[in-house]
């Protein structure tokens, strides 16, 4: 009876604050996923996970941090990229991850998105979109489509959303990305990727809020999966500026760029030796 009882092992285990579980993340919430193909992804990567940090900041993707069984900060509201930037200059080794939501990443943390995109800093960012802000009651966010109903756009959303891998691409991002919680294989590829690489990478995941965003718009769980399997494309290599995310036109997915470029610690260091040509590593 107490081996009937026993609760099995979970491959992610090693990985898991399992005295926290179960989450707290609504059902149909595809968070969930998007954290299950992040761990899985840091497994398999071969990365040292005892140098490996997460960082998170405020909102349902931001609790994220607080399930991993690794170091990991849970920050403040939109910071969550310079606390990630802070740790990668305090001490190169480590791998650091930053798993966050759109609201955090690209409202109040847009400006420390674009300058890390920009200096080439060496993390990886994972941004879950669901499309509002699910945690504070499903208002309108930088993500929500146009003409989207939400507490704060209640006739309809009237602003042009921004297309993140444009914004992540137009920044200097050298690794860019985009696929929904339905693609797990092709997620869990394209971060693990990311995570063995060198450079400002991000990754854009495409996630169901059925209860801020869906229930306004009368879309359930499984017409978002029904979506996400219907009205997708994957075109590896596509522009940024060419791709879209339309419900009616249709939703681009794939890895649109992978390059290299210095990255910041690279001209750091540079500038640096330049400057004092004397002095020891």
């Amino acid at each position: 009876m107490e081996n009937i009882k026993a609760r099995s092992d979970h491959p992610l285990d090693a990985l898991l604050r399992t005295d926290r579980i179960p989450h707290i993340w609504c059902p149909g919430c595809g968070i969930g996923t998007a954290f299950s193909s992040c761990l899985v992804a840091m497994q398999a990567s071969g990365i040292d996970l005892t140098k490996t940090v997460m960082v998170s900041g405020i909102g349902c993707s931001g609790r994220g941090a607080g399930y991993i069984k690794l170091d990991s900060y849970h920050t403040t509201h939109g910071r969550a990229i310079p606390f990630a930037t802070g740790m990668k200059l305090a001490n190169p080794e480590l791998n650091v991850v930053v798993f966050s939501g759109d609201g955090d990443l690209f409202a109040i943390g847009g400006n420390h998105f674009i300058h890390a995109a920009r200096r080439n800093v060496d993390i990886t960012v994972v941004c879950v979109n669901n499309l509002n802000y699910g945690m504070t009651g499903g208002q309108a966010a930088a993500t929500t489509p146009c003409m989207a109903k939400t507490p704060t756009t209640p006739l309809g959303n009237p602003e042009t959303p921004f297309n993140l891998p444009l914004l992540a691409y137009a920044s200097g991002a050298s690794y860019v990305a985009r696929w929904t919680i339905l693609h797990t294989r092709d997620l869990t590829k394209s971060i693990e990727e990311a995570l063995t690489r060198r450079g400002f990478s991000f990754i854009e995941v495409l996630a169901p809020c059925p209860t801020g965003y869906g229930r306004r718009n009368k879309e359930k769980p499984l017409d978002s999966l029904k979506i996400y399997q219907e009205r997708t494309i994957t075109k590896n290599g596509a522009h940024p500026a060419e791709i879209t995310l339309d419900y009616n036109r249709g939703i681009t997915l794939g890895k649109f760029i992978d390059t290299e470029r210095p990255t910041f610690l690279d001209t750091y260091d540079k500038t640096c030796r330049l400057s004092f040509p004397g002095a020891s590593e």
